[in-house]
């Protein structure tokens, strides 16, 4: 759970960042650019978090940073930097954590096994987080990155699958699998995409 709030707390807080540095003071005036994660707290997305750290949940969120895209330098390709940036801070913070996981894997100090399992845990969730919100569907990360690189002719025919963006999340992550498992075929594409980059990040941290 703890890995959940920070991650998602540097997730959200580097958005907002972004986003003032590229010229939009949207996040600002509504006091987001802060580490302080009430201000990142949204109350269904944090049931939600509830849940899958108790292993029945699916999907879990902080409170979206609002961004005026029309305020950003670069316009859409600073959208996609303001997305990038969020994911990216995941992976930065796994790194900085791994050195303390390190340290602690010996056990040799008091509480030091308590400290590996919890930072061992924090390192996998912010892996996850960077990995999940790279998937180029809407309203993950992913999709900003995307229509924010394409040409302007797969930016018209991408942007009116934002406004299902809750619909396609949940038919992506819970739907198809759900149905997949019904019909016997494996319609987990999302598990299919993220698992393995999922495992191959892991290897790369933990055998580091």
């Amino acid at each position: 759970m703890l890995g959940f709030i920070i991650g998602t707390t540097f997730h959200e807080f580097m958005h907002a960042y972004t986003a003032y540095r590229l010229g939009d003071t949207t996040a600002q005036r509504e006091g987001r650019i802060t580490l302080n994660p009430a201000a990142h707290f949204d109350p269904f997305g944090f049931f939600m978090m509830v849940l899958l750290a108790l292993g029945i949940g699916f999907l879990a969120w902080g409170k979206p940073v609002p961004v005026n895209p029309y305020a950003l330098k670069g316009g859409r390709h600073g959208m996609a930097l303001v997305a990038v940036a969020g994911p990216i801070s995941n992976l930065v913070f796994a790194a900085v954590l791994l050195p303390l996981f390190n340290f602690t894997a010996a056990g040799g100090l008091i509480g030091s096994s308590q400290v590996h399992l919890v930072v061992g845990y924090m390192i996998q969730v912010n892996l996850l987080l960077f990995t999940f919100n790279l998937i180029p569907i809407p309203p993950l990360d992913g999709f900003n990155i995307m229509v924010g690189i394409l040409p302007n002719r797969w930016t018209m025919i991408l942007e009116p699958i934002r406004a299902y963006s809750i619909q396609v999340l949940l038919l992506a992550v819970f739907m198809l699998p759900l149905i997949g498992r019904q019909i016997g075929i494996d319609l987990n594409v999302v598990g299919n995409i993220l698992d393995p980059i999922s495992q191959l990040l892991q290897r790369a941290f933990f055998s580091a």
